[in-house]
């Protein structure tokens, strides 16, 4: 499984970059530009998902660790963000509410 660090994510432009944390969780503080896709129904709304490569975030990164992996499977190229949201916060980085 592919994954990067926040600061790497912080680096990249113009890769979309799902967030599978609860609506709620979202909602509290998000990585800017992020799309909201929970895990909990993201199996419906694979239709919904980037054609080209992107990368996926949760709070810690464990969540979006087995959302890459079931990805993977069904042939999408899915980063997984390791550490996320909470280390991107740590670091410093800006957070969209």
């Amino acid at each position: 499984m592919k994954s990067i660090t926040v600061q790497q994510l912080n680096e990249r432009d113009g890769v979309p970059l799902i967030d599978v944390r609860e609506e709620d969780e979202f909602a509290a503080g998000h990585v800017p530009g992020a799309v909201n896709l929970p895990m909990s129904s993201i199996g419906e709304h694979l239709d919904e998902l980037p054609d080209e490569p992107f990368d996926v975030i949760c709070q810690a990164g464990g969540r979006s660790a087995r959302v890459v992996e079931a990805l993977e499977a069904r042939g999408y190229d899915a980063t997984n963000v390791d550490g996320g949201t909470g280390e991107w916060a740590q670091a410093g980085l800006p957070l969209e509410r």
